[in-house]
């Protein structure tokens, strides 16, 4: 039988478990976009090599597509679109490959709406990025992305009561992926990961040495470079010799393991920037991964009874 302190201590444990939810409920899509920020919106009817000469240029990973028949944003360019065009054409010419060839439909969502309906967008349309239009103007505002979305929360996260959740560990909680781990090796082929990144539709290689051990990640991020660096044409070198061109300052593979808490993952995962935590066992050797969209999975949806990851 349930006495008045079991009942209170249930509800309360009840209402702190969904608080992440009740937030990105209560905050519009508007109030994340920042004061001022860097937009780059390219014509449909750019060529393919110029946009993305002009991702590098800009330092971005993504554009809204305008179609100027239409006069509305009709698609995304990411560098997705851009593995899955050299993986296509490599070896035969791309020069007159035009933007229109490329995009899929346009995911978006209004400033409206709540930063819920964002994570939830983002996640079950397997997409990484979400921008933020305008119903009126049509305006592009700004691009959602999980890392940004986080990261708000994470702002307000130390005012608010911590859900019982949090202290438990991956193991416990089942976050992340640990079966058939898609990963490479240093001398893997830059073509062959290109392969794996459109076959197994991943964000990311773990790259792993003979034994085992991750040694290194292979980001689709990081193929923007073969872009930077003109060396597209040349995609049988190894991903070591590849990740001698890294742009950004890289600070090492961040790893985790299963039996550290939601809350130690979300705070090294938001400090260090990264999409993802690659999950060791022993000896450093890799056993899964947890993504920024498993982690908004577990805070946000599976407290509201939803598992968008499993949506189609």
């Amino acid at each position: 039988m349930l006495t008045n302190m079991d009942v209170n201590t249930f509800s309360v444990e009840e209402s702190e478990r969904d608080i992440y939810m009740r937030f990105m409920k209560s905050h519009k899509c508007y109030d994340i976009v920042p004061t001022s920020s860097k937009l780059v919106v390219f014509d449909t009817t750019l060529q393919v090599k110029k946009a993305f000469f002009a991702l590098v240029a800009n330092g971005v990973r993504a554009a809204p597509l305008w179609e100027t028949k239409k006069q509305s944003f009709v698609g995304m360019l990411t560098i997705t679109d851009f593995i899955n065009i050299l993986h296509r054409y490599y070896k035969s010419p791309m020069v007159q490959l035009y933007l229109q060839e490329t995009f899929k439909p346009l995911v978006n969502i209004s400033p409206d709406a709540s930063i819920f309906d964002a994570v939830y967008s983002l996640i079950k349309n397997k997409i990484h990025r979400l921008p933020v239009i305008d119903p009126v103007s049509g305006n592009a505002l700004y691009i959602l992305t999980h890392k940004r979305i986080l990261k708000f929360l994470q702002l307000f996260v130390c005012e608010m009561p911590k859900p019982a959740f949090m202290k438990q560990t991956l193991e416990e909680l089942t976050i992340g992926t640990y079966h058939n781990i898609a990963f490479i090796h240093p001398d893997t082929p830059i073509i062959k990961a290109l392969n794996i990144f459109v076959v197994r539709r991943v964000s990311a290689l773990p790259v792993v040495d003979e034994s085992g051990k991750v040694v290194d990640i292979y980001s689709k991020f990081d193929v923007i470079n073969l872009a930077a660096e003109k060396t597209y044409n040349n995609l049988d070198i190894t991903v070591t010799q590849a990740l001698r061109h890294r742009s950004q300052y890289f600070e090492g593979v961040m790893k985790c393991n299963r039996l550290e808490t939601l809350e130690t993952i979300v705070d090294r995962i938001v400090k260090a920037e990264v999409h993802r935590l690659v999950v060791v066992g022993d000896n450093a050797h890799i056993v899964g991964i947890v993504s920024l969209s498993d982690i908004l999975q577990a805070l946000v949806l599976t407290p509201a009874g939803i598992n968008a990851q499993c949506s189609s």
